[in-house]
């Protein structure tokens, strides 16, 4: 304990004294694929051994209160990157993100001197993502319940010595130490390096072919060791009759409506918090790098995720819900001159990322920005001049496997989900204060904090405007796509992975398909 001690007093005296020097620090950040918030804080932190985040969390700062802008993989890493809400760069879909020309924030740090490195998962720009996954977005509004995932299972791999699941994680990690070893470390230049990992997400589920989509929760002893099996938890589930129609969809296109074992559940979320732990070590191989090289003490960490994982709760698993499990991600800051130890409530989004990066970086970005910096909530010397934040966050979805798009403002103790256009379908309200696990939507209790969330959040973003615009975005691409493919239409569609239950009634299913299309915008 006092070696720790002493190590944590050299790296603040080394960061304290390179605050002021006037030199322009290196950036180092570390994205996640479906890593849930609320792991990187106290009481959720306890479930599972995380020892490199936990490492920044003592030497930086963990924001406690930090959300994706659109619980799925693309429209969120736009946001991210291009520090802009989804709605305002129309990224609707794990297809339909930004264009390859985009500026971000990694291009503007290229341009005023940075050494710069990107490896791993970016997935931020349009194109991406399967045939499959494109159609279930575009065809959200038909009338069908349609099976869209496979059935979310475990899979236990190697032995207690196998440390390496994730072998393309470990290969882009293991490109981004050699990278510092070999060419930031003898860089004149302050340097920036994203490491994009796609661990903790699912992976796909190899038996049922290429359209099994990623439903397969894999991990070994090794890391399972790391989780303390007591402390997981069986999320409770409102009974079918009390399901929002919306959570009712997306539990059934999710292929979570079937019966699942109380050890089942566990299970699942064991191998998701083991999952957790090994993305956490690539993180530490990481910090090692840095720390091996003499890098540590002129280096700003940044540790984050594009969404979250909702490992079962709400009888569902994956993202692409406003759910504290899909929404929440972590957000870690460590580096020179900035706090120690600090935890931070103030609400925050990924598109803050964009401006604190510059800011850290001490260069100017493009205007317009959705974000804020939040480097001066971190600055211990207080050089920056005290900045009004908001006091709400916003996140939308608009891709498969939910039924309407959806907006979520965050704000006090309040979560207010919206739908669609306001009024088709009804909105949700949790009071997290009291109800953490978000079982008792209270919207019809407080009609009145109901309507005034509502206003505000019509003053951020026109949502039946922007829910419209969707529709039609929709309708166009699954018909371009239609004509395309010509003949072999009825063929290319039942071949998607929800072919099990478009095969039980094709006509049925093209007729919805056909009166969809033919319905006004």
């Amino acid at each position: 304990m006092n070696l720790i001690f002493a190590v944590m007093c050299l790296f603040q005296m080394c960061a304290e004294s390179l605050s002021h020097n006037g030199t322009r620090p290196n950036i180092v950040m570390v994205m996640t694929d479906a890593f849930d918030g609320r792991l990187t804080f106290n009481p959720g932190s306890k479930v599972v051994q995380l020892p490199y985040i936990n490492y920044v969390r003592e030497l930086g700062s963990t924001f406690i209160n930090a959300y994706t802008n659109s619980p799925i993989c693309c429209p969120s890493r736009a946001a991210m990157w291009s520090g802009q809400f989804v709605h305002l760069t129309q990224s609707w879909n794990n297809y339909k993100c930004l264009d390859a020309n985009a500026t971000t924030w990694m291009d503007l740090l290229e341009k005023n001197g940075y050494f710069t490195k990107m490896l791993g998962k970016l997935d931020y720009t349009s194109g991406g993502h399967s045939l499959s996954n494109r159609v279930e977005a575009w065809t959200r509004d038909v009338p069908f319940l349609l099976r869209q995932e496979s059935r979310p299972a475990t899979q236990l791999m190697g032995n207690r010595s196998t440390v390496r699941v994730n072998t393309v994680d470990w290969k882009n990690t293991d490109f981004a130490t050699d990278w510092i070893h070999q060419k930031a470390a003898s860089s004149h230049r302050p340097f920036a390096l994203y490491l994009g990992l796609n661990l903790p997400h699912t992976y796909k589920t190899d038996s049922l072919g290429p359209t099994g989509g990623g439903s397969t929760f894999r991990s070994s002893p090794y890391w399972l060791k790391k989780v303390h099996s007591e402390l997981v938890t069986v999320p409770t589930w409102l009974p079918w009759a009390s399901m929002h129609p919306v959570d009712y969809y997306s539990t059934v296109t999710k292929n979570c409506s079937g019966h699942f074992t109380k050890e089942e559940v566990k299970r699942i979320r064991a191998f998701y918090y083991a999952m957790c732990a090994e993305a956490d070590a690539m993180l530490g191989q990481v910090i090692s790098a840095l720390r091996d090289r003499g890098l540590l003490n002129n280096t700003v960490v940044i540790f984050t995720a594009d969404h979250g994982e909702l490992a079962m709760e709400h009888r569902q698993f994956y993202k692409m819900s406003m759910f504290e499990g899909s929404s929440h991600v972590p957000l870690l800051i460590m580096g020179p001159g900035l706090a120690s130890g600090l935890q931070v409530n103030q609400l925050v989004s990924l598109v803050d990322l964009y401006p604190t990066v510059l800011d850290i970086a001490k260069t100017s970005g493009i205007a317009n920005l959705s974000g804020n910096s939040l480097l001066p909530l971190l600055d211990k010397y207080t050089t920056f001049p005290k900045r009004q934040y908001p006091d709400w966050v916003l996140s939308e979805y608009h891709g498969c496997n939910v039924n309407a798009s959806t907006y979520m403002l965050r704000i006090g103790k309040w979560k207010y989900i919206a739908f669609a256009d306001g009024l088709s379908v009804p909105p949700q309200l949790f009071d997290l204060s009291l109800d953490k696990e978000e079982l008792d939507n209270v919207v019809f209790k407080f009609p009145d904090v109901q309507a005034v969330l509502d206003k505000q959040l019509r003053s951020i973003i026109d949502y039946p405007n922007v829910s419209a615009t969707v529709r039609v975005y929709n309708k166009k691409e699954f018909g371009a796509w239609r004509q395309s493919v010509g003949s072999n239409y009825s063929q290319a569609i039942a071949n998607l992975r929800w072919n099990v239950d478009w095969q039980k009634d094709v006509v049925t299913n093209e007729r919805l398909i056909d009166r969809w299309l033919d319905e006004s915008s």
